[in-house]
């Protein structure tokens, strides 16, 4: 039964990165607004098969294949709410954060839901993509919450904290870089390191930052102009390499532990750093191709996932010790 249960969570995580992804694919194909209404595609659950009246087919499958997936998704983590609860009084920890993804996916339906209403806001589109990454961090929490035994490692209080910060850096980069798609400034600078022949162009931070002010098409809000949409471009990239100095002296850290879980994290957590700063170059240069922006997408995911594994590792051997020692 436990067996079950891991392999149920772990393959609820794998579908909530997949949805992750989709939900990339939606924005990059211009497919957010693929069906004007919600939770519907023009008025029925299953989307036009006929180019019609205005309707784009394609667009609207996209979207209606996100919603699906998304759907199937809530269903698992509320079934695995339910196992949990029967299992409580043996995975408190575990229980507690399935009832978080559940809240959590309660949530991002209504911000799915305000994405179509209020026609792509750029607040709103932020906010889903960060939920969609919430998530998946949780999800990933209650798979490493049920793991029985524990590693043990030896890490003094300043390094767990700096793993802490360095997580929450990650996490405004990601916001970054969604609050970037979302405003379509991910093109405003087709060169690197420069941006539109500068490197440190003109810059509006006061109005590119105005979150709730800031609107794209007809959603409400003003679109932001070049400035600002630089200033959003010239942030992202300013965050990647703070991102990148950072994540680059834990995993120094990790691999000096002894520790073979560590040394392993080290590495991974190298890799996809250094794959992550290609990609991002990548999208630059290349102009924003297909394949190399989900890749990215998937990339941001897959490092928050390590590092929210690896303040998992550290919180629970400094709580162990503790243990231990009282």
């Amino acid at each position: 039964m436990r067996f079950n249960l891991k392999f149920w969570v772990l393959a609820t995580a794998c579908l909530v990165y997949l949805v992750i992804i989709l939900g990339a694919y939606t924005r990059l194909k211009d497919a957010g607004l693929g069906c004007p209404d919600w939770p519907g595609c023009y008025g029925s659950i299953i989307a036009p098969t006929t180019n019609v009246a205005g309707i784009e087919v394609e667009k609207a499958w996209i979207e209606m294949i996100h919603r699906y997936v998304a759907g199937t998704l809530g269903l698992l983590i509320l079934g695995i709410t339910v196992k949990l609860f029967t299992l409580r009084k043996h995975e408190l920890i575990a229980w507690r954060w399935s009832c978080l993804a559940l809240g959590l996916v309660v949530f991002q339906a209504l911000l799915g839901m305000w994405t179509v209403t209020l026609r792509l806001y750029p607040i709103v589109v932020m906010g889903h993509l960060l939920g969609g990454f919430a998530i998946f961090a949780v999800t990933w929490l209650i798979f490493l919450s049920l793991q029985k035994p524990k590693p043990n490692i030896k890490i003094s209080k300043f390094w767990r904290y700096y793993a802490m910060f360095a997580l929450a850096i990650l996490i405004l980069q990601i916001a970054l870089g969604g609050w970037t798609s979302a405003n379509y400034a991910a093109l405003v600078c087709k060169d690197f390191p420069q941006c539109q022949g500068n490197y440190w162009p003109t810059m509006d931070w006061q109005g590119a930052f105005n979150f709730r002010a800031v609107g794209i098409f007809d959603s409400p809000g003003i679109p932001l102009e070049n400035a600002a949409r630089v200033t959003i471009q010239m942030a992202h990239r300013l965050g990647a390499l703070v991102t990148t100095i950072l994540l680059s002296i834990l995993c120094f850290r990790l691999i000096r532990i002894r520790a073979s879980i560590t040394k392993i994290l080290a590495m991974i957590l190298l890799c996809a750093l250094a794959l992550q700063i290609i990609l991002g170059i990548s999208n630059v240069l290349a102009g924003l191709p297909l394949v190399v922006s989900l890749l990215h997408n998937a990339m941001a995911a897959f490092l928050l996932i390590l590092l929210v594994t690896i303040n998992y590792l550290f919180y629970n051997s400094a709580y162990h010790a503790k243990t231990h020692t009282d």
